[in-house]
């Protein structure tokens, strides 16, 4: 199971939604969230992403982060379209929880649990 901490994810749907675009989940390099419409950085990169707890390139070390983001979604890179207006999404934004994810080989299943202080 996957963490998404809602003050990190919160901007994100904001921004999906403001520009009536869908919300994407990506396993790549890391494993978050970006809308789909997104505001870019100088040199195109999307600017507000979020990231799983223990999947960000930028703080977690490559081999946890790539073995933590193979056995939770599997050994192919994807991005997943979601619609930011899903219950799931606007509890969310709503509130000050946090999102869960877990998936099997043909479903991803969204949960928003309550925060849990400090990075986990």
């Amino acid at each position: 199971m996957l963490r998404f901490k809602g003050t990190n994810l919160r901007p994100v749907l904001a921004e999906a939604i403001a520009h009536k675009g869908r919300l994407i989940l990506a396993k790549d390099h890391g494993v978050y969230f970006l809308a789909e419409f997104g505001e870019r950085t100088p040199d195109g990169q999307q600017k507000l992403l979020a990231y799983a707890v223990g999947c960000d390139p930028d703080i977690d070390p490559f081999d946890d982060w790539w073995e933590l983001a193979r056995t939770e979604l599997g050994g192919d890179d994807f991005g997943e379209f979601l619609d930011p207006h899903d219950a799931v999404f606007t509890r969310i934004l709503n509130s000050e929880d946090d999102l869960e994810l877990s998936a099997t080989p043909t479903q991803l299943s969204l949960q928003a649990v309550a925060s849990k202080p400090g990075k986990g």
